[in-house]
């Protein structure tokens, strides 16, 4: 049994034509998700917990149980503000945690699978039909990764609102119970969403697509066009540090046409670069 978390980081709006310098808005959207195998998932967790416990000690953990340390949250978000924009021993911490996250990966063979999106300047850009055929991207990667392994999984997915996540669900629903084909044969359920506080993966997910992807996208594809807090030269050291882990990370395949799909698929609003930017 496989299973796939799903998270994000970024929203769904679009970007102005010329982005204000004190803006907030987010050139990107980043949706992504975690392959991991359930019989890995209990030593995955005890060790991500022991790494929690030892690399933020100071973390609001409700009891020195070993469990308990699930509760609190290492927020991706934080990571890269203190990544990008921290002083030298707030960037030397995060790099050091990041570096131990990505042990885990390869420690218990997590395959990454994304889709990015780089919003065009003043072009609309439909978030929910961007988040609903994203996850059906995510799905098609995840049911061929099951296809090769012989194998049948499921999806957890970070629970966003009601609405958001039966809209998402539906689109699910109406693709896998069509009655002119079969589609995602092998995961056994639509997305099923889950709270972050108890989900090792979705913990993981967070510091994938906060942490690392999304802060460089930004940078790979938006330096230049969008100046604000988002777009940030720091994360050039990320995109140095860490691209080579998230190519070999990837699970990619050849379509029929020979054409390789899968891993991290970017969609550049801006000069329509492909992923290879991603890597430095």
């Amino acid at each position: 049994m496989k299973l796939l978390y799903v998270d994000e980081s970024g929203d769904l709006g679009g970007l102005p034509a010329t982005p204000p310098p004190n803006g907030n808005h987010q050139p990107v959207l980043v949706i992504g998700g975690i392959i991991i195998d359930y019989s890995c998932l209990g030593s995955l967790t005890h060790d991500f917990l022991r790494l929690k416990r030892v690399r933020f000690p100071r973390l609001p953990y409700i009891s020195p149980s070993h469990l308990d340390a699930i509760l609190p949250e290492i927020k991706g978000v934080d990571l890269r503000r203190n990544a990008t924009r921290g002083n030298r021993n707030q960037r030397r911490h995060v790099f050091g945690f990041l570096e131990k996250v990505l042990d885990l990966f390869r420690q218990y063979d997590i395959k990454i699978i994304a889709r990015i999106w780089v919003k065009g300047l003043g072009s609309p850009f439909n978030g929910r039909s961007v988040y609903t055929s994203s996850i059906q991207g995510l799905y098609t990667y995840f049911d061929h990764f099951l296809t090769q392994n012989n194998d049948y999984g499921f999806c957890v997915a970070d629970s966003r609102d009601q609405i958001k996540n039966i809209t998402v669900a539906h689109s699910i629903f109406t693709q896998k119970f069509r009655m002119a084909a079969t589609s995602y044969a092998r995961i056994l359920e639509l997305p099923t969403f889950g709270h972050s506080q108890n989900h090792t993966g979705l913990q993981l997910c967070d510091l994938l697509c906060s942490a690392l992807l999304f802060p460089t996208a930004c940078f790979a594809y938006c330096t230049g066009y969008v100046n604000n807090v988002h777009v940030q030269p720091g994360a050039e050291e990320i995109r140095h540090r860490y691209g080579p882990s998230l190519r070999e990370l990837q699970y990619r395949y050849p379509d029929p046409t020979g054409r390789y799909v899968g891993g991290l698929v970017v969609s550049d609003g801006i000069l329509h670069r492909n992923a290879a930017a991603m890597f430095g």
